[in-house]
Formats: C-alpha cells, structure tokens, sequence
C-alpha cells in the first residue's frame, strides 16, 4: 500500500533534460548559456570563507533585493529571491492556488507547470496556441470561465522562442480574474530594439508577478537563484507567510549579487547569443529546417516530412555523434527539435554533423 497522497501515487514527476558527465558531449538541450559566469563571480568564489557557512544566511537575502529593485526602479518590498524559478513557480501555487482549483497555462509550454499542479491537487486548465504559437483572443475569458485564479505565461514563450508584446500582457493581467505569473526566465535575449519592457506593468496590475531566473542570462544554472518581482500585496504573502525559512544560502546570495550588479558582461553575453542566434537560424534554413522567430537562447526547428530522417531520428544520430538536441515525444512538437544556442564554434559543430546527416 503507497503511503503518498493519491494524486502524487497517480502523478507523473518532472521529466529534466539530460545531463552526461563524460566530458565530451555538446549539450545544446537544456537551453544553459554557453558562456561563463562574470569574472566577478570567480573572484567571489575564491574570496569566500568556509568559516561564514557556520551561520545562518540573511533571511530574506535584503542586498541582492535591494540591488534588484534598484536595477528595475522598484521598491525592496516589490522583489522575493527564490531558490531557483521552480521555487518561485511553487511559492505561487501554494499561496494563490486552493487545491481544486485549476491552474492555466499555455499549450505546449514549460513541463514543469502541470507537474506543480498535480502536487497542488489542482486541475489543469491548458489554453492551446495556435499554428503560428499565437495565445486565443479569448484565453482570459476560457481561464475565467475554468475558474482559474493562476495562470503562468513564460516570455519568451517555451518550447517556440515566440515573444508576446507588452501590450498582449497588459490585456491579459486585465482581464483575468487571477494572478497572472509573467515567467520571463529567457527575457534576457530579448532583442533590444524590440523596447520590450513588462515590468513597467507592475506598478498598474496588482494581480501581476514576474518571474526572472539568474540560469540562463547571468550562466548560474547550476547555483539554483531566481526572484519574483511584483506589487508589494503579492510579494508579502510569499515572503512572511509560504516561503521556506532561509531558502537561499549564503553562498548563492554573494554569487548572485556577483553576477547581477556585472550588467556590462552579461550584456555582453546576451549580445553574443544572440548574434549566435541569427548565424544558426540561417544555416538552420539552409537545411531546409525551419525555426520561427526566437527571441530565447534556443530555436525550435521543424524537420520536414521528407527529410532523410525524421525528428526522433535525426536526435538519435546526433546523440550517437555526441551532440544532445531536446526531443518532445508529444503533439504538437514530435516533427520538432529545440536547440540551444552555443557558442559560434559549438554552432558550426552542430551544423556540420545535421549537414552530414541530411545531405
């Protein structure tokens, strides 16, 4: 007899992408920055004293917040540090959502959202996009209509790289009845000409959160630091009421502030990927593999039906030739290989071998 609560015995997990340790393989799939930290970062690191892990971390991390808030115009009381997004995606559910209650999402998005659900006990309330990864004109009213009273949006959207402008967020934190989490984990490769700029909303929506994550803009996937950014009757809850006690040690809280108050590297780096970008999409094309437009660090290529092989075949070879692609075994994405974007040597790695194998 399982002791778990019956929705966990009848759930599946999360299923992460894979992570090889021998050294050699190009992993290009679980969508990290090819390049390093800040050198700020190292010098933290090398700085740090063992003796100050005997301690407990601030609490609620105040000058990482009060940086972050300074950065985006806002106040402390506007900004929650988080264990990494999937805490602040967790902290969310368990604040804004009743168990029974449904949570909506867009379909196909993040894989992690429907599994949160079910550890909620909620419902899944999935709003499908159209051909072109376009959001329904009605979504706020199907979410209504389920009574939802969470719905995440990741922008740029997962797995397309599709961006959703300012003026498509607004209307939808005004017309739903619920907390509209804005998961903007990628908005670092944002194209800048592109003026995109959602946090400007949060002082007009008090039912709107932004998740931003430090994994793919500032290269720290493996130290686990994301916050969330909203109205201060939002934040509260999360940060006096549903939040773990001391949820982001010590050491994260200095490479954090390391990493982020370095604004012209990252920059630098999110130019570079996305440079990157625009190089892989064009030879991608050449190769008869269309992408749509990303504004992410990673492309989701079509392979065509006549291809000498087709997507599940085609991740298979690459994996034999040390190259891991994401494959999505699942409609609408099973003709689909999303790719992250390398370095420009790791990019021509990846172009030379698809050029091998389907030519």
């Amino acid at each position: 007899m399982p002791y778990e609560r019956d929705n966990i015995h009848r759930m599946q997990g999360y299923t992460w992408g894979e992570q090889p340790e021998d050294g050699q393989t190009l992993k290009l799939n679980t969508n990290e920055n090819p390049y390093p930290p800040s050198p700020d970062v190292q010098q933290c690191l090398d700085g740090l004293q063992a003796t100050n892990l005997r301690v407990y971390p601030p609490p609620t991390a105040d000058k990482l917040r009060n940086g972050i808030a300074e950065h985006h115009e806002l106040k402390i009381d506007n900004v929650l540090i988080t264990n990494g997004g999937d805490e602040a995606l967790r902290l969310a559910l368990t604040t804004f959502v009743e168990p029974g209650t449904p949570l909506g999402f867009a379909e196909p998005s993040y894989s992690l959202y429907p599994v949160l659900a079910q550890v909620q006990g909620a419902p899944l309330c999935p709003v499908p996009l159209d051909d072109d990864w376009e959001l329904p004109r009605d979504c706020a009213h199907q979410l209504n209509e389920a009574g939802s009273r969470l719905v995440c949006l990741v922008n740029p959207h997962s797995p397309s790289g599709r961006l959703f402008d300012v003026e498509h967020v607004s209307r939808l934190a005004n017309d739903f009845n619920g907390v509209l989490l804005l998961d903007e984990a990628y908005v670092d490769f944002v194209d800048p000409s592109l003026r995109y700029d959602a946090v400007r909303l949060i002082n007009a929506f008090d039912n709107l959160l932004i998740l931003r994550s430090f994994s793919k803009g500032y290269s720290l996937a493996g130290l686990r630091l994301g916050y969330l950014l909203g109205q201060a009757s939002l934040i509260d809850p999360l940060i006096s009421k549903t939040r773990d006690s001391y949820n982001v040690n010590d050491i994260s809280q200095r490479l954090g502030w390391a990493a982020f108050r370095d604004q012209d590297y990252a920059q630098e780096c999110w130019a570079n990927v996305r440079a990157a970008r625009r190089r892989l999409r064009e030879a991608l094309a050449a190769l008869g593999l269309d992408t749509p437009p990303s504004q992410s660090n990673f492309l989701l290529a079509t392979v065509p039906y006549d291809a000498k092989l087709n997507a599940q075949e085609l991740y298979l070879a690459l994996k034999q030739r040390h190259i891991l692609l994401r494959y999505f075994d699942s409609q609408p994405l099973e003709d689909k290989l999303r790719i992250s974007i390398g370095t420009p040597e790791q990019n021509d790695r990846l172009v030379a071998e698809l050029t091998d194998l389907l030519t």
